[in-house]
């Protein structure tokens, strides 16, 4: 297997035992179909990959940050074409694909870093929250901005904030859609390491390095008993969303998103 591969969104290679997987799609990492098929690739090929490695990074090679979510752009425009029933059948696909590359990288047999900066908001927060470690820079900002568009975060982030943080974080992120900064979510516990701007790949990669000193097996096991799965509150939460979808508040929210003029009409 090559230990190399560039895709138009997401990139992976093999590094001294370690895999890294990069996000690198313009502006920031928005999650569409490119993006979703690429990481399903990568899923597909994480199992050999995983043979010889003891860990995964995954990390964002633009400077606007880690990944501002889902891109509601594409799904605007998908949704406006088709009517209510063929929208809400895509959204249930998209959502049960997405999930499947998100709880294959939570069961991964290894361990994995989010290494984050900047905006880390939506379905980026979820792609992290897959990962055993989370490591920020001080520029990093986290959030669930999916109230404001009458929805709630659709790619498994409510069961794993859950099953990682107290209640008052998870209500906190949820409810009123403002965002942390990154020493507020180191002393949440959402956050396990807080390092200099532009320092989180650097010092994820040497958390690997760490790693490597120590049994692969164990570290699995203790992973495995640690960081169970939330496989049926993950259904759920596809069905919440899929009802909240069909309302016509949501498209009034996502055509208001699609046609602001802000750079980043993601931010709070």
């Amino acid at each position: 297997m090559a230990n190399k591969h560039e895709g138009q969104a997401v990139s992976w290679e093999l590094r001294d035992g370690v895999i890294e997987l990069a996000l690198h799609r313009d502006p920031c990492n928005e999650i569409g179909s490119l993006t979703l098929a690429e990481l399903e690739e990568f899923v597909a090929a994480l199992p050999k990959m995983s043979e010889d490695t003891h860990a995964l990074i995954i990390y964002s090679a633009m400077k606007s940050g880690f990944c501002a979510g889902a891109d509601l752009r594409e799904l605007y425009r998908r949704s406006e074409e088709m009517n209510r029933v063929d929208a809400v059948r895509g959204v249930r696909d998209y959502l049960e694909r997405i999930h499947a590359v998100m709880n294959a990288l939570d069961d991964a047999p290894l361990t994995t870093i989010a290494a984050v900066h900047g905006v880390t908001f939506g379905g980026g927060l979820e792609l992290a929250l897959v990962c055993d470690l989370i490591i920020a820079d001080k520029m990093a900002r986290f959030c669930f901005p999916e109230l404001r568009l009458g929805l709630i975060p659709g790619f498994g982030g409510i069961p794993r904030l859950k099953r990682d943080m107290g209640n008052g974080v998870v209500r906190d992120l949820l409810l009123t859609g403002r965002s942390f900064n990154a020493i507020k979510a180191q002393t949440a516990g959402l956050v396990s390491q807080v390092v200099g701007e532009g320092e989180a790949l650097r010092a994820a990669r040497g958390t690997a390095a760490q790693l490597r000193k120590f049994d692969k097996a164990t570290a699995l096991a203790a992973k495995r008993f640690i960081k169970p799965i939330p496989r049926e509150e993950l259904k759920q939460e596809i069905e919440i969303f899929c009802d909240l979808f069909e309302r016509p508040a949501v498209q009034a929210g996502l055509r208001k998103f699609v046609e602001s003029t802000d750079a980043q009409p993601y931010l709070p």
